[in-house]
């Protein structure tokens, strides 16, 4: 897949969204049979995926035609939040209370509803950032084992991802990849991502004999965790970007 074509903000069209005038980032793909838009997770800018034929014309037109889509897309997403103390931070699912005390150690302390964390203002975004990522690291891990064990597959490579649109991924040499940001999602939805790039590991598609071994693999209802995802899939956005 390709990544999206980065360039300067005053190079690129836009499309205006109320008061807003957003970047529009446009990008081909062989893949792509027709034309897709999407709102970027932190709604900062329109994507647009063409067809190698596609013309940034239409795709300009097309972004233009939905304005009042992407208005009601900007609204739903969740404000930004600023992380100091008594902010509240998601983990598994459950809503966590910062404690900060710069006089405290700078390590996270995971407490009952609560994170406390020390050291100076500065940098404590990047602090919670690496210990979240190491709870994501550790608890996907686990997940990925069990999965690769429930299918009768061997021990796969697991690496963080920090996609912008994608909660994993399953590599043709079955290295799997996942979004570090699920750590802060309901355990069931963390384990479904995980289960279904197990699953493509038997079914490298989108099959009916995929979607059954990811029945057969996932112990929960894989469609409330999709639903999840759909609706509140931004929110685990909002505090890192």
């Amino acid at each position: 897949m390709l990544d999206w074509l980065r360039r300067a903000p005053t190079d690129l069209p836009s499309v205006a969204v109320g008061e807003r005038l957003l970047p529009l980032v446009i990008r081909r793909t062989a893949s792509a049979r027709r034309m897709t838009m999407r709102l970027a997770p932190d709604g900062s800018e329109v994507r647009v995926t063409l067809p190698r034929w596609g013309r940034s014309a239409e795709a300009l037109a097309f972004a233009q035609a939905k304005a009042d889509w992407l208005a009601d897309q900007l609204a739903r997403l969740a404000p930004p939040v600023r992380l100091g103390h008594g902010a509240s931070l998601p983990y598994l699912g459950l809503p966590h209370v910062l404690d900060h005390d710069p006089a405290r150690p700078r390590r996270v302390m995971l407490g009952e509803g609560t994170l406390r964390i020390g050291g100076p203002e500065a940098g404590l975004d990047a602090r919670l950032r690496r210990w979240l990522e190491g709870e994501a690291r550790r608890l996907l891990a686990d997940d990925l084992a069990d999965y690769c064990l429930r299918a009768a597959q061997p021990q796969q490579r697991l690496l963080l991802s920090r996609a912008q649109r994608r909660w994993g991924s399953c590599a043709h040499d079955g290295t799997i990849r996942i979004n570090w940001r699920l750590v802060m999602a309901p355990p069931a939805v963390r384990r479904s991502v995980v289960a279904h790039e197990v699953a493509h590991l038997t079914h490298f598609d989108h099959s009916p004999r995929f979607h059954a071994h990811l029945d057969s693999l996932f112990e929960g209802d894989i469609q409330a965790a999709n639903r999840w995802l759909k609706r509140e899939g931004r929110t685990l956005y909002s505090p890192f970007g």
